[in-house]
This record gives C-alpha cells, structure tokens and sequence, in this order.
C-alpha cells in the first residue's frame, strides 16, 4: 500500500514538471531521487504510461467542456433573442390594447354591419359564379343562398345614400341593381325596415 501511495506522489509530482523541482530544497530532491532509483523498470513504465493516459484523458475532458461551454452560450443567445421576441410581443399587446376595438366587418366609415340596420345593393345572384377570393374588398361581400351565390356591394345606415348608390349602378350599366337590407348581420325583408327608415 505505501508503494502504491509513493507511485502515486512520483506521478503527481511527473505531472507537475520540472518547475517544481527548482522550488524543492537539496535534501528533497535527494530524498526524491533515491525514491526514483528505487523502483523497478516496470513499475516507472507503469507511471509515465498511467501518465500518458491521464493526460489525454484530461485533454479529451477539457474539448468536452470547451464543447459544452460553446453550447451553453448559443443556447444564452437563443435564449436572449426568445426574450427580446417576447418583450416585442408584449409591446405589441399592449398597444393593440390602447387602440380602441375595430368591429367585425365594419367598413373605413365605421359602419359596424352585425349591428343595427345596413342597407346594401345586390348586384346579381349566379349559380355558377364564385367570387370569394375578393369577399376581403371593401364593401364587397358574398353570401350563399341555397344553388345561388348573391353579390352585394356598399354598406350604408341611410337607406337615401344607398338608393342613390343603386341609380348610379345602373346608369352603369348593372341594371338588375337593387336595396337590400340587413339588421343585426342577418339579411331581412326591406318592408321589415323601411318603414321605420324612410319615415326619419
């Protein structure tokens, strides 16, 4: 056992290098060299090969870490740019917050088409004719009755305003132009609301 421990030490000491031998007094360098001259070919072989192995050992552990610390700082810079993505997504939040509510469907006018009286202008209903790619165009919208997709373009609260629409529609040419009107976002019958319209 206290050979394995002196191995040991002479190991230690081989590792650390010649520098240390310089700041050893003369008696420990006597006392260290008779320990050397003490062992055996194969026990020396032994500690310069378990030298050996240390060393590229702790080599290979030092790349690993080196490895892991390059890992460690990407992951500090996704994670830094996850933060600044949130806090540009929190800003936004909160500034969408301040603006006032833009209702569905309402048009750059204001007029708010799920709510109250709207009164429009259809100007045809085909069976073979769909044109939802261009519902997203302003006051144009399209709606599905039965076989038929019917068209309308406007969205007035004034029931005069829309009627004045529809003659300009047809000196147009859209002769077939003509009022309908919604209340609530739900299509109804124009006698349902004109009444109350027309007398104001």
């Amino acid at each position: 056992m206290k050979r394995i421990v002196t191995l040991l030490l002479l190991v230690f000491f081989v590792t650390v290098g010649f520098n240390a031998s310089a700041q050893m007094s003369k008696s420990e360098q006597k006392e260290w060299k008779k320990r050397i001259k003490a062992l055996e070919p194969e026990q020396y072989k032994v500690l310069i090969e378990e030298n050996k192995s240390l060393k590229s050992q702790t080599a290979s552990l030092k790349n690993e870490l080196a490895g892991v610390d390059d890992k460690l700082a990407d992951k500090d810079e996704q994670i830094s740019s996850y933060q600044a993505q949130v806090s540009k997504l929190r800003d936004e939040l909160a500034e969408a917050n301040t603006r006032p509510a833009v209702p569905a469907n309402a048009d750059q006018g204001g007029i708010n088409e799920n709510v109250g009286v709207v009164f429009k202008v259809q100007i045809g209903a085909y069976a073979k004719k769909d044109l939802a790619k261009f519902d997203q165009a302003k006051n144009f919208s399209q709606e599905k009755d039965g076989n038929l997709n019917k068209f309308t373009i406007g969205a007035f609260r004034d029931y005069w305003e829309a009627d004045t629409f529809k003659k300009y529609l047809r000196e147009m040419g859209v002769k077939d132009a003509f009022i309908v009107s919604f209340k609530d976002g739900k299509r109804v019958d124009i006698k349902e609301v004109l009444e109350g319209v027309t007398k104001s």
